[in-house]
Order: C-alpha cells, then sequence, then structure tokens
C-alpha cells in the first residue's frame, strides 16, 4: 500500500519561484501660467527617508493599475484624481531600482489645469509640494529618469496632438498658450507663426473678462473650447507645429 500523498497548501495560481513587487507612481503636471510644475512628496520613511519623490506605493491584490495609482495619490497629497484621468507611462525595472526588494513601477501621468484642491500630505508622505518640472531637487530612486520620460512625453504629446493644452487653468490669456508651449518644447516660439497657427482654429473662445494685474493696458482672458479641443483632436492637429 503506497503512503498517502501530502495535500499541497499552495492556493492556486500562486508559484513557487521569487517575483517581484509591483507599485505604482503618480506624475503630475500643473501649469501655473509661467511655469510648469511637477508635484512631488517628502518621504517619511526608509528607504530614502527626508528625499522628494513621487507619490505611490504597492497595488492591492484587488486593485486595477489605475485605481492603485488614484488611491496612493489622494493618500499622500490629499489630491482626487479619477482613475479614467491617468496616462500610463510605463513600467520601470531595473533591478537594483529598489534597495528593499526587486520592485517594478507602473508610472502614471496627470495633467491637472492649476487645481485648487489644497495639498495634505498623509500616509508615508511627511510633506506634499509642487516644484518646477524643470529644475526639480534631487530625486529618490530613479525618479528623476521617470521625470526625464514623462517631460519627454508631454513633448511627444504636443508635437503629435493637443492633449497638454488639458494644462491650461479655467481662464488664461494668449501670451500664456504660447509659454506653456516654450516650457514644453524647451524653446521659444515665434510668436506671429504660434498665433497663425492656434487662433484661427476657434480652440480660445474670448470671454468679457480681462486681466488687470500687470501694469501695461488690461489683457483679455480666454477659456478652452472643449467641443472643439475634441473635434480638432479627431483630424490629428498637433500644437507644436
Amino acid at each position: 500500500m503506497s503512503p498517502p500523498q501530502k495535500r499541497s497548501t499552495r492556493k492556486p495560481f500562486q508559484y513557487a519561484y521569487p517575483h517581484p513587487a509591483v507599485t505604482v507612481d503618480a506624475v503630475v503636471f500643473r501649469f501655473t501660467g509661467q511655469t510648469l510644475e511637477v508635484l512631488l512628496i517628502r518621504r517619511a520613511q526608509a528607504p530614502h527617508a527626508g528625499q522628494w519623490a513621487f507619490p505611490g506605493g504597492f497595488v492591492d491584490m484587488q486593485e486595477s493599475l489605475e485605481t492603485s495609482a488614484a488611491r496612493e495619490l489622494n493618500e499622500e497629497t490629499g489630491l482626487s484624481v479619477s482613475p479614467a484621468a491617468l496616462y500610463q507611462l510605463g513600467a520601470f525595472g531595473e533591478p537594483n531600482r529598489d534597495p528593499r526588494e526587486r520592485v517594478i513601477s507602473v508610472v502614471f501621468i496627470h495633467l491637472a489645469g492649476c487645481p485648487e484642491q489644497p495639498l495634505s500630505a498623509g500616509s508615508d508622505a511627511a510633506q506634499a509640494a509642487w516644484h518646477d518640472a524643470l529644475h526639480p531637487p534631487p530625486l529618490a530612486f530613479d525618479h528623476l529618469k521617470i521625470l526625464q520620460a514623462a517631460l519627454s512625453w508631454l513633448h511627444d504629446q504636443a508635437r503629435l496632438g493637443l492633449t497638454p493644452l488639458a494644462l491650461l487653468p479655467p481662464l488664461f490669456k494668449i501670451p500664456q498658450v504660447q509659454r506653456l508651449c516654450e516650457l514644453i518644447a524647451c524653446k521659444t516660439l515665434d510668436k506671429r507663426n504660434f498665433r497663425r497657427h492656434l487662433l484661427p482654429t476657434g480652440l480660445f473662445i474670448p470671454t468679457h473678462e480681462w486681466d488687470r494685474s500687470a501694469h501695461r493696458r488690461p489683457a483679455q482672458l480666454y477659456r478652452l473650447s472643449k467641443t472643439r479641443w475634441r473635434a480638432l483632436a479627431k483630424t490629428g492637429m498637433r500644437l507644436l507645429m
């Protein structure tokens, strides 16, 4: 008589070989009218305690990646974002990118459009703050590499379409649109060519409001026509020529 076989205690789909942990990180951009900024948190815990990093963390077992990124962003900064408003940038998985263990991070981008929501650091974040995206402080892990990839993505989106217009505030001046494009392109754009390219499109609707804060004559304020934005995006129109 053969000895009784031991019943395996391993749950279905739990494999014996080592496998990496999965995290998400959120790169959130906003445009102030003059500066392109990125949202960072100061880490409260090791590793890299005290250093700036992107909001993020480990994915829960029953979460989608987008839901996890939105949750971590809210827990660590107080910013509420719909998972549907996140763009997936890509995965970052160098074997030694995290000193704790083998970690693969899936990174998402959100274009915040100068949100009014106040920041509130929580979870394992000691502080949450906006920083100049083109001149960031020293970053933890491989987050400088991630930021560079996110800026390249933003530039590609401007060359191939109109997605970066989501960064415009509800009311803006036309020179601020050019300023945003120059920050994304990392170069000065010719004023006449820029206006000839965008102003006839109907993207920018003049309002009856004026900016009287400057010492010069008042500047008219505009708002983005989301109907024209969606329609022109389907035609393949590009923000940068």
